[in-house]
């Protein structure tokens, strides 16, 4: 800035610089500074998910608003102009203000009380969701989390959760979606079952077997017998349920053959994985309001939601089929813990 004084043939004085630095767009001083530290305008395009022509258009801005060149343009990228250094050294400053009012606003709205409303599928809710939840509790006391687990898709737009995670993908222009994962679902029976009726081999050797369904909404009623490649199951069925816990339940208990996610090996379920079945997933949708990510509770409750959904840190939600037994091997660090404290068991007593 001080140089900007010394030079004789500074086109602007001290006071009108900082006055048009004052009136300047911070958005436009964000891409300033991306495109510095990057030095090319294509990727901080890139980095800032925007086109290079927005890039360009807005530096072009910004150097009309200044009324000076900022950059030059090089076949492999650009630099820096002296004009552009002076504005450089100012609008760090800038940055280093916004952060630290961004951190204060942010740390300051996690210190005081406040409810974020979750609405998921009642499976992932019970036996994934939940058993983070107590750390995320820990972390952030003062943040209360109405978990309704439920496979009902929760209308965000109409305020009936703040999230929502569900198997069917929102279409709403109005609502932010993001993929968190794929759930990837596999045939399953319990070891007393298979000690009792055999272990069926083949889709014939299953006219002589039960079923344990789940019928609910963001469910395939059909799905049971396409992948059993059968007509019909009407017959076979021992257990219809309409949730996720007592299908999980039954088919633990011994009540038939059913179709559970890969993870219930990895979540130490005493079920045992049949490959008479074909492959199938159902994708895992993040939704919410595009205005719920400026409140900084409900934000830290989305990115933490990301995480517990991180396909590289849990192999059972990327996107190809990994079997259940293999998945055992890829357990994340903290998984053995939760097993060990009982959060993973869906066996609740011994009957």
């Amino acid at each position: 800035m001080q140089q900007i004084l010394q030079r004789p043939d500074a086109k602007i004085e001290h006071q009108t610089f900082v006055a048009k630095l004052e009136q300047l767009s911070w958005d436009d001083l964000r891409i300033f500074l991306a495109c510095t530290r990057l030095t090319s305008f294509r990727k901080a395009a890139k980095e800032l998910h925007l086109s290079s022509s927005t890039v360009v258009r807005r530096i072009e801005r910004l150097e009309r608003a200044l009324g000076m060149r900022l950059f030059n343009r090089l076949p492999d990228g650009v630099v820096l102009t002296v004009e552009g250094e002076n504005v450089l050294e100012a609008a760090r400053n800038m940055e280093s203000a916004v952060n630290d009012f961004t951190r204060n606003h942010v740390e300051g709205a996690l210190l005081t009380r406040g409810n974020v409303t979750i609405s998921v599928t009642e499976g992932i809710g019970t036996y994934w969701v939940l058993p983070h939840l107590v750390k995320f509790q820990r972390h952030q006391p003062l943040t209360a989390v109405n978990l309704c687990c439920a496979m009902e898709s929760a209308d965000v737009l109409r305020l009936e959760a703040d999230i929502a995670i569900q198997f069917t993908r929102p279409t709403s222009p109005n609502l932010m979606v993001v993929k968190l994962g794929r759930l990837h679902v596999h045939a399953f029976a319990s070891q007393g079952y298979l000690d009792t009726y055999g272990v069926p081999q083949s889709s014939a050797e299953l006219v002589n077997h039960k079923f344990v369904q789940q019928v609910a909404p963001q469910l395939d009623d059909s799905i049971l017998a396409r992948l059993f490649n059968l007509e019909s199951i009407t017959n076979m069925i021992g257990i219809r349920t309409n949730t996720s816990t007592a299908h999980f339940y039954a088919i633990e208990k011994g009540a038939g053959i059913g179709v559970l996610p890969t993870f219930a090996t990895a979540l130490n379920a005493p079920v045992v994985p049949l490959d008479i079945a074909r492959p199938h997933f159902l994708d895992v949708w993040l939704t919410y309001h595009s205005d719920v990510k400026k409140i900084p509770r409900k934000a830290a409750v989305i990115a933490w939601l990301r995480g517990i959904f991180n396909p590289t840190i849990y192999p059972w939600f990327r996107d190809e089929f990994i079997h259940p037994n293999l998945l055992v091997k890829n357990l994340p660090g903290d998984a053995s813990a939760n097993i060990d404290e009982g959060y993973y068991s869906v066996n609740p007593t011994s009957l």
